[in-house]
């Protein structure tokens, strides 16, 4: 049985963690179509695979019965034309929940602390005065620290339960969005018919929303004006969740306080977006997650399981 893995520079597999299995471990690069003697695999490990390299794939693989992805979505891999009714589709899910946290908490002390317009000041060699010495304690109407902070999650999933920690220890007042409410890792998560209300109550919105139909410019023009105008919003989720075009005019009106962004319905972000120019708006270039941590032992894990016949994680 053949396992097909990506091979390039950050990503590696070990092959003396498969040793006895009974596979054989076959290299490929991710950005090329598979070469012939390859397209006999019944597994394939993937990973910034190109979407071309994708669909060569689903067309001429034949004996594939397991996909190991290692994003934390299937978006990629199904819309390459893969069948998974009749084959094992599993995501990476879990093997970007910290960077993302990481990631989320940095974006938030940057709008929080504005180290971004305290940058721009550097290059023009300017010295941010407004922004130094003696400052007012947490002002009313303003996001200037995570202490005291309303933060609502939009999307608790595992990246927020990874989040909620690290924001708690630093004094945030917590409260989550999800598709049921509930209390998780001693947080209140409210369901979506709730949303509108704690919109009005946002300090820092971040958004971890999956790229679905539903959840498609969620963040519109009519939940921009909930948000209180010193609010700012973080989204490390997927792009389409937010009306690009809506959050531009909020922006350069001042109906909200910011913007983090690290993901964008086009990426690259088009020269043409108007994001690029509004007012404070921190881009990122989709730097959250692109580093998968401890995917061998997911690997591992299902190979195991796969050959015995088991249930594995994370399958769609």
């Amino acid at each position: 049985m053949k396992l097909l893995y990506p091979e390039f520079e950050g990503f590696k597999l070990n092959a003396e963690l498969m040793k006895g299995f009974a596979v054989t471990l076959h290299a490929y690069d991710p950005k090329k179509q598979l070469p012939d003697d390859l397209l006999d695999a019944e597994i394939l490990v993937t990973w910034t695979n190109s979407s071309d390299n994708l669909k060569h794939a689903a067309s001429n693989m034949k004996n594939l019965k397991w996909i190991q992805s290692c994003a934390a979505g299937p978006n990629d891999v199904l819309n390459a034309g893969f069948d998974a009714s009749k084959i094992v589709v599993c995501t990476g899910s879990g093997l970007h929940d910290h960077t993302v946290a990481e990631h989320s908490l940095a974006l938030l002390l940057c709008a929080a602390r504005r180290l971004d317009e305290m940058k721009e000041c550097q290059l023009q060699g300017e010295w941010p005065g407004h922004l130094g010495g003696p400052q007012p304690d947490r002002p009313k109407g303003k996001f200037t620290s995570l202490r005291g902070a309303n933060v609502t999650i939009w999307g608790f999933g595992n990246i927020a339960k990874n989040l909620t920690p690290m924001l708690t220890t630093l004094g945030a007042t917590m409260r989550g969005i999800a598709r049921s409410s509930g209390v998780r890792n001693g947080v209140e998560v409210y369901g979506d018919d709730k949303l509108d209300d704690i919109l009005g109550q946002t300090d820092a919105l971040v958004m971890i929303l999956p790229g679905s139909d539903s959840t498609k410019n969620v963040l519109n023009d009519l939940r921009l004006r909930l948000l209180p105008k010193h609010a700012w919003v973080v989204n490390v989720g997927r792009g389409t969740s937010i009306d690009e075009e809506a959050l531009a005019n909020a922006l350069e009106k001042g109906d909200i306080g910011g913007a983090a962004l690290d993901v964008f319905v086009t990426e690259p972000l088009p020269e043409s977006s108007r994001l690029w120019k509004t007012p404070n708006t921190i881009i990122s270039p989709h730097a959250a997650g692109g580093r998968p941590q401890d995917a061998e032992q997911l690997i591992v894990k299902n190979l195991r399981r796969f050959l015995a016949g088991q249930d594995l994680d994370n399958r769609i």
